[in-house]
């Protein structure tokens, strides 16, 4: 098996590990920011949908929602 690994020189390293830690950071708080958007869209979704005429929007904004959750969770 071939390994397709990229070595970093050494003089790079520093540079190299704050660029991945910055982006795990990023990655971390918009999986975060998906779940918690997703958990208001639910709640909203839900009291919308507590009249018939709101049921139009209120289950699209619920799935969205629980897609959102899905999304940043997993």
């Amino acid at each position: 098996m071939a390994h397709n690994e990229k070595r970093v020189p050494w003089f790079l390293w520093p540079f190299w590990a704050v660029w991945r830690m910055v982006a795990w950071i990023v990655g971390f708080t918009g999986r975060i920011i998906a779940v918690i958007l997703g958990f208001a869209l639910m709640i909203a979704g839900v009291i919308i949908s507590v009249t018939i005429v709101g049921l139009i929007l209120g289950i699209p904004m619920i799935l969205l929602g629980l897609l959102l959750v899905l999304r940043g969770l997993f």
